[in-house]
Parts: structure tokens; C-alpha cells; sequence
């Protein structure tokens, strides 16, 4: 008789994960979740793509800021479009 209690409550938590797991993966943009490998990647190909370049170290900070613009500017752009 035990087996069925455990079912259900087995059942109950995965239901409950799958529901966090897909309340994650929202399309907006937070600055301050954690991010994976690959979001890290995703964002250095934007940044270089908006004209960053690491190994510019004798422009870095105007280089930084400006990229950094271009890059709010998309993700704004973005974010106007998907609501």
C-alpha cells in the first residue's frame, strides 16, 4: 500500500519541476541570473559583433561603452518587438 503514496508524491515533484523548469525559460533579459557557458559565448559574439574587441587594450574603455550601447540598444529593440 505504500507504493501508491509514493507514486503520486513522485509524480507531484516531477510535475513541480518541469513547471520551474519552464518558468526559467522566459525570453527577457536579467543582468543578474546566473548565466551558462553558452549565454556567456552567445553574449561575447554579440559584444564583438557590435564592434568590441578584447585585445583592443589601449582603446578598452571607449571601446567597451560603445559596444555596450549597441548591444542595450539591440536587446531593447528585441524586447519591444517580442511583447
Amino acid at each position: 500500500m505504500k507504493l501508491i503514496p509514493r507514486m503520486v508524491l513522485g509524480a507531484l515533484i516531477g510535475a513541480a519541476a518541469m513547471s520551474s523548469a519552464f518558468a526559467q525559460t522566459s525570453g527577457a533579459y536579467d543582468q543578474n541570473t546566473p548565466k551558462t557557458r553558452a549565454e556567456v559565448k552567445a553574449d561575447l559574439v554579440e559584444w564583438r559583433k557590435a564592434g568590441y574587441d578584447p585585445l583592443d587594450w589601449i582603446n578598452y574603455p571607449a571601446n567597451a561603452i560603445a559596444a555596450g550601447r549597441v548591444v542595450a540598444q539591440h536587446r531593447a529593440q528585441a524586447q519591444g518587438t517580442q511583447q
